[in-house]
């Protein structure tokens, strides 16, 4: 076999894996989603557990009052709802502004407690630190800047009704989406997760909103990158159960500009690396349907942008000799000029198609760079504001 021919089986092997990720893969999760039969469960009466909501915090004051009274506002027994606001190396007075919003009368039935770490240690050390301190059944983390849909913990409750059940992620929406691409995938993600609950599991949960039984839990290594996969995931890999619930809403209420969307899949992209890596036994196919979906969606995600410039490199090598990879470099090269000339006019105004092509290109070099950040260790599990990492698990 000639140089040629080993370019060529290898370029056309990662164009298939890329059409299989991106279209074929999303027509099976679509057609599956589409005969699952909802769950529509009215049950009668349950005993609602106990829930403790554990907001992790770093530099939050300009939002952390609406999230004590979006908090307050929920519709859950209140002594059965503690919350727990702990502060990681503040400097802005985020514990002295929860404080004073709990002290607002309609705040005051909280059973709400404000820990402050002096030292910033980092969200996956915070939640090492305080979930082992929580009592109730279930343990519902939650970003400060979502906001929670009013019977989020009803719904949630009887969901865990069911004894299986270990893991209930909901839904997750932006009120002001920094562009029409980034409105455009969240849409998408939507999608996603029903479909890959309807073939095995949700493979992650979302930061803005999930819980889990506390007896699940076990600490995360401290280096953890998108601890909102790795934590539920690891619950399933023990034998749990993850579902999910389009009806529990997390609402984003911060808007990330252009810089900050792009560092923040830059992070992300390097947490799918590691976290295929560190899970890498749920591809194993005992696991059957979350395998499936784990191998098909997030594990051949991390690679996608190798792929990619694969398929490039490949395409660039081949064209003289073949009209066949001739014509995909012309494909690609109109895809990524498409997507410099939205970066070339920034911020004017561009056509809906060519905001989206922007948004995933960009995507996908972020995913490139963080992923290589990861490789040469230069990408460490840290805090986030919660704008930063919104979108934690993609």
């Amino acid at each position: 076999m000639t140089m040629q021919d080993i370019i060529a089986v290898s370029s056309t092997a990662a164009m298939i894996l890329i059409f299989y990720h991106h279209l074929l893969f999303p027509m099976i999760r679509k057609r599956v989603s589409g005969k699952a039969a909802e769950e529509d469960e009215e049950a009668g009466e349950i005993d609602l557990p106990e829930v403790t909501v554990v907001i992790p915090a770093h530099n939050e004051a300009a939002v952390i009052a609406d999230k004590v009274r979006n908090l307050a506002a929920l519709d859950y027994p209140g002594d059965k709802l503690k919350v727990i606001v702990a502060c990681d190396g503040c400097t802005d007075g985020t514990a002295d502004e929860a404080r004073r919003a709990w002290a607002e009368p309609e705040c005051l039935h909280l059973d709400l407690e404000v820990l402050e770490f002096m030292e910033n240690k980092g969200k996956v050390a915070v939640l090492n630190h305080v979930i082992p301190l929580v009592t109730t059944e279930i343990v519902a983390l939650s970003d400060v800047s979502a906001l929670i849909s009013l019977d989020a913990l009803r719904i949630a409750a009887r969901r865990f009704a069911e004894p299986a059940v270990g893991v209930v992620a909901g839904t997750y929406h932006l009120l002001a989406p920094g562009s029409p691409g980034e409105a455009a995938y969240w849409r998408y993600q939507r999608a996603v997760k029903r479909g890959e609950a309807a073939l095995g599991a949700p493979m992650g949960a979302h930061g803005a909103l999930y819980f889990f039984r506390r007896e699940l839990f076990r600490p995360l290594p401290e280096d953890t990158i998108n601890d909102d996969f790795i934590l539920p995931m690891e619950m399933v890999a023990r034998g749990a159960r993850a579902v999910y619930e389009s009806a529990i809403t997390a609402c984003e209420l911060e808007c990330a500009d252009a810089g900050l969307d792009h560092r923040r899949r830059r992070r992300i992209a390097a947490g799918n690396l590691q976290q295929t890596i560190r899970l890498r036994r749920l591809l194993h196919p005992r696991y059957g349907g979350v395998a499936f979906v784990f191998a098909s969606g997030k594990a051949l995600r991390a690679v996608i942008p190798f792929l990619l410039l694969l398929v490039f490199m490949g395409c660039l090598a081949l064209a003289p000799s073949s009209a066949f990879f001739a014509s995909m470099l012309a494909g690609q090269c109109l895809v990524y000029g498409i997507a410099l000339y939205r970066q070339a006019i920034l911020p004017r105004p561009a056509p809906a198609l060519v905001a989206t092509i922007h948004y995933l290109v960009g995507g996908h070099m972020a995913g490139l760079i963080g992923a290589l950040r990861y490789m040469f260790g230069l990408e460490r599990g840290r805090w986030s504001r919660a704008g930063e990492s919104r979108g934690g698990n993609r």
